[in-house]
């Protein structure tokens, strides 16, 4: 029995906790996570969804500011755990916790690509083939430790945040109990520090587009789904998005043709589909709504 204590947040860490908890040769026998957050218009005080499973369990749940906490530290060590295992915890982890037992973090990347807070973002910003998930053993630097194991994965060019991040999620599940279960056997590998690429926060601001190169505004569009989305500079939000060609010469956001409900715009470079069109403070509609409400015809400029 692999004696267990879980770091963890957001849906993913979920995830991956359900699978620890699940498993017949896993005991977890302590949690932590990011404290409760004000959520929505109204601020409602919520807990993480690891907090949410881990209560459900009769698991302890510890959420402390910093690690450094006083107690944090004394917790870990009477839990005795054989593994420390750390999937999007939001912090990062001090020497005095690296050294209690081996910690090893689920990165949403194929490490050293894409360290940091978005690697399943920036994968799809840069239009990559492939994207993946690596098990690593912790160090103090920010996803710079000793690669263990790893899941590669083919992208579907027209798959988006959400579906790519399912397939991440179920292959960490996966790669967990394979890494703690075979670690005695694996030979650690230095990450390349000359292939390193790190990846920044999402900001609201990094969601508008300007309609310039269709094939990047598409890649944002996939990026960016659920939040921020995509939207112009009079937070008009566009939705529906297929990439129709990206090689032509165009005004930008010019309507080119209408197909059915949704509309057809010019990028400098390239041209995309529009679906669906949701004005500030308004409710979506189509395109093609849009545009008549509007008296928009093809040759007009949409924005």
């Amino acid at each position: 029995m692999y004696k267990i204590i879980y770091m963890g947040t957001p849906h993913y860490a979920k995830e991956i906790l359900e699978t620890l908890i699940d498993a017949e040769d896993m005991e977890v026998s302590l949690v932590f996570t990011q404290p409760d957050r004000p959520v929505g218009r109204k601020r409602v005080l919520t807990p993480p969804l690891v907090k949410v499973v881990a209560e459900a369990h009769g698991i302890e749940v510890l959420q402390p500011t910093r690690l450094r906490e006083e107690g944090m530290k004394e917790a870990i060590m009477s839990a005795n755990p054989d593994f420390i295992i750390v999937a999007a915890f939001g912090q990062i982890l001090p020497k005095e916790i690296l050294d209690i037992a081996p910690c090893i973090n689920l990165h949403a990347s194929l490490l050293p690509q894409y360290r940091g807070a978005s690697p399943v973002q920036q994968s799809l910003l840069n239009g990559d083939a492939t994207s993946g998930v690596t098990s690593m053993l912790m160090e103090e630097g920010l996803d710079t430790g000793d690669i263990l194991d790893e899941i590669e994965f083919v992208i579907p060019k027209d798959m988006r945040l959400h579906a790519l991040m399912q397939q991440l999620t179920e292959d960490a599940c996966v790669l967990t109990l394979n890494t703690i279960r075979n670690f005695e056997t694996m030979v650690a590998q230095k990450q390349n520090e000359n292939q390193a690429t790190l990846c920044k926060k999402i900001k609201k601001s990094d969601g508008e587009i300007d309609f310039e190169e269709a094939r990047y505004i598409y890649n944002k569009y996939r990026a960016f789904e659920g939040w921020p989305g995509i939207f112009v500079s009079n937070g008009t939000k566009c939705d529906g998005m297929i990439l129709k060609e990206t090689q032509s010469q165009n005004k930008a956001m010019e309507i080119l043709s209408f197909e059915g409900e949704s509309i057809v715009v010019g990028c400098t470079k390239g041209a995309l589909s529009i679906a669906s069109l949701q004005p500030a403070s308004k409710k979506p509609m189509s395109a093609k709504a849009y545009c008549i409400g509007r008296g928009l015809k093809v040759g007009d400029s949409l924005f």
